[in-house]
């Protein structure tokens, strides 16, 4: 497994973060992004994950609840690269993903793009 501080991969994380083009960073609303160490022990090779109520489906109900939430996993992630520079290509990869389900961009729609 390559190995990584927690502080580097974070770092990366934040790196892709900012490559998302501002007037897409403007639009994003109420969703807070988490590294964590591993994901839900159901999907050990899960790399990314969005939970919460993608911006194509919130109406006027939408008030008062908590922050859509995108977790980037840096266990699995270390164990599919082999380099550090197929990491940061898998991070910007897995944090463009779930910003897009953030905007209700599909799975499928996804891979079609490249972005799966």
């Amino acid at each position: 497994m390559l190995e990584m501080t927690r502080e580097t991969f974070e770092g990366l994380v934040s790196d892709a973060l900012d490559q998302v083009p501002p007037e897409l960073a403007r639009l994003m609303d109420n969703v807070a992004v988490f590294v964590e160490d591993e994901p839900p022990a159901d999907d050990p090779e899960l790399l990314g994950l969005y939970e919460g109520t993608p911006l194509t489906e919130r109406g006027e109900w939408y008030a008062g609840v908590l922050p859509d939430r995108i977790s980037i996993y840096m266990g699995p992630t270390l164990r599919y690269c082999h380099t550090p520079e197929e990491v940061v290509h898998e991070v910007a990869v897995t944090v463009i993903h779930e910003i897009a389900h953030h905007f209700g961009i599909e799975d499928e729609r996804l891979h079609e793009l490249g972005w799966g």
